[in-house]
């Protein structure tokens, strides 16, 4: 598997020999003539920090080891130092944000809050290493995320799933982690995916005797990129005060990322709108949501709630007070504001309470 720097590296297309910028995304991503991709980032350098690879480390830190699993899916492991003396330990399946089209789970931003979340709850915590669009349309994420279950599954088994997999950290994997307990947890868009990736598993297509001993119990959707084509009063009036999360990141994401001539109607962003299989039909395990006050979809997020509790669906929603999109995600704020770090550890605190009950 490549380091966290060269995974990172990767994802990056510079720009050269006369190409021509034919889209772009402000400071994330621009798309070139040749198809080629560049994500170098040219916003505000203050955001850079949030954005380094951390690499694993096998000797303890802050309570954890880290560790890389290469294969298909790449994993990155969080171990808490509790599985030695608690044993198996439920495991929280992360499916990482950044609008399915940038980000990479070795981030700082999503270092920070899962390794804390790996030890506060305590959980062995997957991050799953997701393709990016444009260069893969939706559903290649969801196929990424229902692959990361089943060599999850394979794992915990010891199948054979090629020399991958008896890796060390696969061992560590195998006997730490108790998978009849599974959550899926996910980041903004990584959001949208816990709802489709649960309900894939959970369907007929994918029967759940084939899965046994694995068991979806709980799905954890952190302030997830659901949507309608037309603006929600959220949408329209909510001043962006962060790089991470604009109007325009999401309108231009979503179009590279939803299948060619889907409008943000899709099921895959919109869950609850005429074009998704009704919300009664779709199995899906309990859930907790958090939706921040002050986020552009705000309201968007309350209709899913509403309609995921109208369709006889368990759902306990936790409001992050005077909090924008993924506040919990930048470590800086985190640690230095005294809201956003009370907020943070509410977050934890809800997180851990809702793995403990199911």
């Amino acid at each position: 598997m490549a380091t966290a720097t060269e995974a990172q590296q990767q994802h990056v297309v510079q720009a050269a020999g006369g190409r021509k910028v034919v889209d772009e995304v402000s400071g994330w991503l621009r798309v070139l003539d040749d198809g080629s991709v560049d994500r170098t980032w040219t916003g505000p350098p203050e955001a850079l920090p949030l954005m380094q690879p951390v690499e694993p480390y096998a000797e303890p830190r802050d309570g954890h080891t880290l560790h890389d699993l290469p294969g298909e899916p790449n994993l990155r492991v969080y171990l808490p130092e509790a599985a030695r003396s608690d044993g198996r330990l439920p495991v929280i399946v992360q499916l990482h944000g950044g609008g399915f089209c940038i980000s990479h789970p070795s981030w700082l931003m999503y270092h920070h809050f899962y390794s804390r979340l790996a030890c506060a709850v305590p959980a062995v915590v997957v991050a799953v290493e997701l393709p990016l669009a444009p260069e893969r349309r939706l559903p290649a994420h969801i196929d990424a995320g229902v692959a990361a279950l089943r060599r999850l599954r394979a794992i915990a088994l010891s199948e054979d799933d090629g020399a991958l997999d008896h890796h060390p950290a696969a061992a560590l994997l195998r006997d730490a982690a108790d998978v009849s307990r599974v959550f899926l947890i996910g980041d903004s868009s990584g959001g949208n995916l816990v709802h489709l990736v649960a309900a894939r598993v959970m369907m007929g297509q994918d029967e759940p005797t084939n899965w046994s001993p694995l068991r979806v119990a709980g799905g954890i959707p952190i302030h997830p990129g659901f949507v309608r084509a037309t603006r929600s009063r959220s949408e329209l009036e909510t001043r962006s005060d962060s790089v991470f999360f604009t109007l325009d990141m999401l309108d231009k994401f979503l179009a590279m990322a939803l299948p060619e001539g889907a409008t943000k109607d899709h099921p895959f962003t919109c869950p609850m709108g005429p074009h998704a299989p009704p919300l009664e039909a779709v199995p899906l395990p309990p859930m907790l949501v958090a939706v921040a006050e002050n986020d552009l979809i705000y309201d968007t997020n309350m209709e899913y709630c509403d309609a995921m509790r109208k369709a006889g669906k368990e759902v306990e929603v936790l409001v992050n007070r005077g909090m924008s999109h993924s506040f919990y995600l930048n470590k800086y704020a985190v640690d230095m504001d005294p809201t956003t770090g009370e907020r943070a550890r509410e977050l934890v605190d809800a997180i851990a309470s809702f793995v403990s009950r199911h």
